[in-house]
């Protein structure tokens, strides 16, 4: 993306479409499911969003990085709260996310699901 790079916009809302996974594209370049952006009445840029699986790899990524250390190397405690913070992200309503997770997690599918149930139960108890 190189017409809009250093416009104040453009600037603006990298952070936000790199946390996300998207891409940044020329609006001349813009298919039908991205979203076009303007600035002042001109189309600017136009953001390429990622398909669901992409996300889930992304999300995963990115909190690894937040972690600062692959997150299979996460005490329980830890693990439980990546996972309480995918479910937010509705990360479990991707096809095979529980599958994707355990793995990320280095722990079984049964052991994700067991962090789920004891949030769920934390959340009723509130």
């Amino acid at each position: 993306m190189t017409e809009a790079a250093g416009h104040p916009f453009v600037d603006a809302i990298k952070p936000l479409v790199d946390a996300m996974g998207g891409e940044l594209v020329p609006p001349g370049r813009a298919r039908g499911d991205d979203v076009v952006l303007s600035w002042e009445g001109a189309e600017v840029v136009a953001v390429r969003l990622p398909h669901l699986a992409d996300s889930l790899d992304h999300i995963l990524a990115d909190l690894e990085r937040r972690q600062g250390r692959p997150l299979a190397e996460l005490d329980r405690k830890d693990k439980q709260t990546v996972v309480r913070i995918l479910e937010e992200r509705g990360a479990f309503s991707v096809r095979h996310g529980v599958e994707t997770v355990a793995s990320a997690l280095g722990v079984s599918r049964f052991t994700v699901y067991n962090y789920l149930n004891r949030e769920n139960a934390a959340k009723g108890e509130r």
